[in-house]
């Protein structure tokens, strides 16, 4: 795979057999990888720096040394980028070229070379590939899976590569009332023209200029501390949380009994007790042990 004029090496699923990519099962999807790239320009140490902190204080680990990591979508690279700093060996894998593109210019840069560091392209709905891959001692997999039009089933594949004892960290968008409206909104934003889309964040960012206004607090400070604990930006995730079709969402009561029949056990949750439902469902993240 070719980014500019340099050529990565991506992954090892030919010398596997493995056909990694299926077709999906919505023509219209939104391009993460595209705005992954833009989020790269903006990445620093300090950005690179949350990241860390944040997988430290889910994992509840401050190092991985020894450890295998599955990261299931990887996106731009960032958490795979942080697991492998932390010492584990990483497997990262996306569907979208253009993420697989990312997570490799990434590795590049601060791993060249590295072979405890493998970058893949594809699908988690695919049963042949993911069967193919080994079992891991941590699979993450933070807002990706809501994202496949298939999320249940992608759910069942993902917690399939957890070794014995291992842990599965994901995080996935909390079901509010609005959902469906949302759907509906997305579903158009992934059609709609590159001016229709700058039209329709804008109505957002004013709508919700009115809401921090009428909270007593000021939108340019919001913006400026909106990375928050992940090292985000606040405009590249505004067009991934409008744009981010396939879209489906889940209650926490739905997770656990799903995860409880996987025969995972509960080890801890960050959920919202109030989800934002005008201006999104926010994400839930969850982590769960396989009995070892």
């Amino acid at each position: 795979m070719k980014i500019g004029s340099r050529q990565y090496n991506i992954g090892t699923m030919e010398k596997r057999g493995v056909t990694a990519i299926e077709p999906q099962r919505d023509d219209h999807r939104f391009q993460f990888g595209k705005n992954w790239s833009a989020f790269l320009d903006r990445l620093d140490d300090a950005r690179i720096a949350e990241a860390q902190q944040s997988l430290q204080t889910l994992l509840g680990r401050e190092r991985l040394d020894g450890l295998s990591f599955l990261d299931i979508g990887s996106g731009s690279g960032l958490f795979s980028l942080v697991a492998r700093r932390l010492g584990a060996r990483v497997h990262s894998f996306d569907f979208d070229a253009d993420s697989v593109a990312c997570t490799a210019k990434l590795r590049e840069q601060q791993f060249p070379n590295d072979e405890h560091w493998v970058v893949e392209q594809g699908s988690i709905l695919n049963s042949t590939y993911v069967d193919a891959l080994d079992k891991f001692d941590i699979v993450y997999s933070w807002g990706v899976l809501h994202h496949t039009g298939a999320m249940y089933d992608a759910l069942e594949r993902a917690a399939s590569r957890v070794a014995r004892g291992g842990i599965f960290a994901f995080a996935l968008y909390r079901n509010t009332a609005l959902c469906w409206a949302w759907t509906r909104e997305k579903r158009w934003y992934v059609k709609a023209s590159p001016r229709s889309q700058a039209f329709a964040r804008w109505i957002y960012v004013q709508l919700m200029r009115v809401a921090l206004l009428l909270q007593g607090r000021n939108f340019k400070s919001y913006v400026t501390t909106r990375r928050g604990p992940r090292g985000m930006d606040f405009w590249i995730d505004l067009h991934d949380w409008m744009g981010g079709y396939p879209y489906e969402s889940i209650r926490p009561t739905e997770v656990a009994a799903l995860m409880a029949r996987l025969g995972f056990e509960h080890v801890h949750s960050v959920t919202r007790r109030r989800p934002i439902g005008l201006f999104g469902s926010g994400c839930d993240e969850y982590v769960y042990r396989r009995a070892p």
